[in-house]
């Protein structure tokens, strides 16, 4: 009876330790899989989430271009005027971007919500530049780098996600623009090519 348990014994000790080394699937998103909703603060102080984000039209979105973004990175920067373009080309066109500052204020105070406020004004940025206070959103989506896109269509389901061109630090000599690609595939009926790149930029500080 003694040797019974202590076999017993051996063979759960022997479940835990090997079961202890067994992490949970990494958080995040991917192609194919639907967009986590949000419900957080525009730079203009209103709220707002995917019931009501519209394209330049008053419309429900054809897709949302949700950029993780912020304003410290010199890779973020670099990708202003690029995000502006975006929003101003295909908000029209159905495709408006949201974009989502995830860093900490507290570890970057260059990103505190003041200073998205004076960013958006400085910039006139065009398009809704959304605090993710707390942090919850950019581990729902997965999301690493500033900047990193997240494009999906009218359902949310996400259709590509990585990097916004080929060249994050010199818009004059962007290649192959990723992004703008993908929009024209789901406009086609089709699936992008590629569906996922690598988003270059700075880590989120969270």
């Amino acid at each position: 009876m003694k040797l019974v348990s202590l076999y017993s014994l051996t063979l759960s000790l022997l479940f835990i330790t090997n079961t202890s080394f067994i992490t949970n699937p990494v958080d995040g998103i991917g192609i194919g899989d639907e967009a986590p909703n949000f419900e957080l603060k525009n730079v203009d102080g209103k709220w707002y989430s995917f019931e009501n984000i519209l394209d330049a039209n008053g419309k429900k979105p054809k897709g949302y271009i949700i950029i993780f973004t912020c304003n410290t990175c010199p890779y973020a920067q670099a990708s202003e005027q690029r995000i502006m373009d975006l929003h101003k080309t295909y908000a029209p066109n159905g495709y408006p971007v949201v974009a989502i500052q995830p860093n900490d204020p507290g570890k970057k105070p260059g990103d505190s919500f003041e200073a998205m406020r004076a960013r958006a004004n400085e910039k006139n940025f065009p398009f809704l530049y959304l605090m993710d206070e707390g942090q919850k959103i950019s581990p729902k989506y997965g999301a690493t780098k500033t900047p990193e896109v997240y494009l999906t269509d009218s359902e949310r389901i996400v259709r590509y996600h990585g990097a916004i061109d080929d060249n994050v630090r010199n818009a004059a000599a962007v290649k192959v623009r990723f992004l703008e690609n993908a929009i024209e595939a789901l406009e086609n009926g089709q699936n992008p090519d590629p569906e996922t790149t690598k988003a270059i930029g700075c880590g989120i500080r969270t």
